[in-house]
């Protein structure tokens, strides 16, 4: 892997997109930004492909947020600021709106920018030494109400108040609680359980998978701007498939159903 990059690959459904700085903790670049939607188009257009995954290199962090060292050079000056916060919005809605399940694999910390990203899964899972933390209010910055806004959405009012105005470390266990995380395990077995985890999501009917994705993604709309008619259209095509009627002879058969998208 090439230091300072999002890395790509992909197998048995899954993409993996390694956040891969680690000499940094993972910390997010300008270009790493601008990388996310480009490798989230490439995972949703590849159909053997069900479900993508967001992980960070090593096993210290998962994302430690944006590369402070950038700041001087990416965020100083009004057009700067606002090119560096249109890279990372693009990169967070990117994710957000995936077509596919999205899931964060998540060991060590997930700090400021790092954090936002894995709150714009629709899964977290992570190893028990797992640290969360938003640090804007310790460092000056503004934080943007896109982020606040998913967090509310994830996790309510009052934990996202929490955690934004005191600045403070959570570690895994307060995490699940607060719902930030979805599931947690020690760090001997988290490797194997994540991969079954994960495993069992791309084992599922794709265009149910779809599905639900984009019913998921609606409802962190307004209610005004909610698409129901293109979550109805995905549902109608999941009962026309050929997986549904593949869905139902597994389940009268007693064995693992072959779904193939279609």
């Amino acid at each position: 892997m090439s230091e300072a990059s999002i890395e790509y690959s992909s197998a048995g459904g899954v993409a993996v997109l390694t956040i891969n700085q680690p000499a940094k903790m993972n910390a997010m670049t300008y270009d790493m930004w601008l990388a996310v939607p480009e490798c989230i188009a490439r995972a949703e257009a590849d159909r053997d492909v069900r479900v993508i995954v967001i992980t960070g290199a090593g096993e210290k962090a998962f994302c430690a947020g944006a590369d402070i060292s950038q700041f001087g050079e990416k965020r100083t000056g009004e057009e700067a600021v606002k090119a560096y916060e249109m890279a990372v919005t693009s990169g967070m809605k990117a994710i957000s709106d995936a077509k596919k399940p999205t899931v964060a694999r998540i060991r060590g910390f997930a700090f400021g920018g790092g954090m936002a990203l894995a709150m714009c899964t629709d899964l977290r899972i992570a190893s028990d030494n797992s640290k969360f933390r938003i640090p804007a209010a310790r460092l000056g910055l503004g934080y943007a109400f896109s982020n606040i806004e998913a967090l509310v959405h994830r996790i309510g009012l009052g934990p996202t108040s929490d955690l934004l105005l005191t600045a403070r470390i959570v570690d895994g266990t307060e995490a699940q609680r607060l719902g930030i995380v979805n599931k947690m395990w020690t760090g001997d077995v988290f490797e194997a359980e994540a991969d079954a985890y994960i495993g069992a999501i791309a084992g599922n009917a794709p265009l149910t998978l779809a599905a639900v994705k984009k019913a998921l993604t609606e409802t962190a709309r307004a209610h005004g701007d909610r698409d129901r008619k293109a979550v109805d259209e995905l549902v109608a095509v999941c009962f026309r498939s050929a997986d549904y009627k593949e869905g139902q002879a597994a389940f009268k058969e007693k064995r693992a159903p072959q779904f193939k998208g279609e």
